[in-house]
């Protein structure tokens, strides 16, 4: 590495405490994530000048330093060589982190390291159902037809996509299976195996449960007297997350305890065995119950105050995301996705990027300086695209006022697409191309409320940096 790329290096570990500061360290794709012994000796306005850094932000126990794609990797080796720190896995940092945190942060990281691992399939999924909403929506071509409809050759191509991307969602407690044992310390192969057998096909499927309710006609198993419902979990979050944990303490206790010469004929047997009992007679019946509890508040919230509801949440959405607290609002997507079939509170989330985004944008224009021009205007594309770290940490948070006008931005066009009735069928990129996880009928006010999610912040910030420089 070049001796001016050291002396940068030299730069940052200086502004963060230096080397006797660092707990531990490690990077990402863009940014050098520390666990610090002391965040308050951190010199931010310091390390914020330093032309390498694009920003700066604190969450879930780590001090986070935003570099760059590609540069980040020469930068954490010069780090590495400086402060003989020693390389160390994500999970290694994350496990330093995780012991500055308090009971509440905690839970709320253990939720996001579950449900981001298992993103990809489940954005994958919303945009292939753009595709086939878009093929076999009504009235989005052709008056009251769809382009299946109209091109009769194209209905098979359509139904395979569907397949394809229905998947995800029809199998979801085995992703969430796989990720929550894989956290809690147990197999996650043996998460699989839970999730699938909470959707196994013998089963009453969930979503035929209220129709089979009233009709008197839901199966049940007797077990020495005791009748158990044969019902399965299908787009169900709590069930399988509370079965998960079970799983995997049961077999760490039983590892524990049963010799390794007979680990392998006991402990997964065992383990699913008592699991799977508990998961149909209890924790199923019991965590289904809250399920719906908790869609039915947030269903009864938008359908009763849908104006109120929308302000609110696309108020608080880019807060959250400071916090983390963002991610317990993504098991409440997957519930309402998987209870009622669409989501109303994913399209709130695609604006809240967009006007970070636009308030960004907006400060390439206000500014002279050329590195906080280049960021804004990279930052912004980034937000634009769903990934909004670079525009809300390394610009609008940095200066308040364009973190402001986005709020106001994305509360205004909350308000409007949620008094429209605005969902999307799936979780899809939380940027301008959401729209393609947005229901067909629902596009245009998704558009408007786009519209206005780019244009208020962009004027709010152009307007307040003028009168800040008058």
């Amino acid at each position: 590495m070049a001796t001016v790329e050291r002396q940068k290096v030299e730069q940052i570990l200086e502004a963060i405490g230096g080397a006797e500061n660092i707990d531990s360290a490690t990077h990402c794709v863009t940014r050098l994530r520390f666990v610090l012994h002391d965040e308050g000796k951190v010199k931010k306005e310091q390390l914020e000048s330093l032309d390498i850094v694009k920003g700066i932000f604190s969450t879930n126990g780590q001090f986070q330093v935003i570099i760059g794609q590609g540069l980040v990797d020469k930068v954490y080796k010069e780090l590495v060589a400086l402060t003989g720190i020693g390389e160390m896995s994500k999970e290694d940092t994350k496990a330093a982190a995780e012991k500055k945190l308090n009971p509440i942060q905690r839970a709320i990281k253990t939720l996001a390291d579950i449900f981001i691992p298992i993103l990809p399939a489940i954005v994958t999924a919303g945009l292939l159902m753009g595709i086939n909403n878009i093929l076999t929506g009504a009235g989005i071509f052709y008056d009251e037809q769809s382009i299946v409809d109209v091109h009769t050759q194209w209905a098979d191509f359509a139904s395979i996509i569907h397949l394809i991307a229905n998947t995800a969602f029809v199998f979801l407690p085995g992703l969430i299976g796989w990720s929550a044992v894989k956290k809690f310390g147990g197999n996650p192969l043996l998460g699989i195996v839970l999730g699938l057998m909470l959707v196994h096909p013998d089963l009453l499927n969930a979503w035929a449960y209220g129709a089979a309710k009233e009709a008197g006609e839901i199966p049940y198993w007797n077990l020495f007297g005791f009748d158990i419902a044969k019902v399965g979990y299908q787009g169900q979050v709590l069930p399988i997350l509370f079965a998960s944990y079970v799983l995997a303490k049961l077999e760490i206790m039983l590892r524990k305890r049963i010799p390794d010469a007979f680990q392998l004929l006991l402990v997964a047997p065992i383990a699913l065995l008592i699991t799977g009992f508990l998961a149909f007679i209890l924790i199923g019946p019991v965590t289904f119950a809250i399920g719906n509890g908790i869609t039915a508040l947030f269903v009864g919230i938008f359908d009763n105050f849908a104006a109120i509801g929308g302000l609110l949440y696309g108020l608080i959405y880019a807060p959250l995301v400071i916090t983390g607290m963002h991610h317990t609002f993504l098991a409440v997507d997957i519930q309402l996705i998987g209870t009622t079939g669409a989501t109303f509170l994913w399209p709130i989330l695609a604006l809240s990027n967009i006007a970070q985004g636009s308030a960004a944008l907006a400060m390439m224009f206000a500014t002279k300086d050329e590195k906080l021009k280049g960021l804004s205007f990279t930052s912004s594309v980034s937000a634009y695209l769903g990934i909004t770290e670079p525009a809300m940490f390394g610009v609008n948070l940095r200066y308040k006022y364009p973190f402001v006008s986005a709020i106001i931005g994305s509360a205004i066009a909350a308000v409007v697409i949620t008094v429209n009735k605005v969902i999307a069928f799936s979780i899809g990129v939380g940027g301008l191309p959401g729209i393609f996880s947005i229901v067909p009928e629902k596009w245009l006010p998704f558009f408007f409320g786009m519209l206005i999610a780019m244009i208020i912040p962009f004027v709010l910030t152009l307007t307040i940096a003028k009168i800040k420089k008058a």
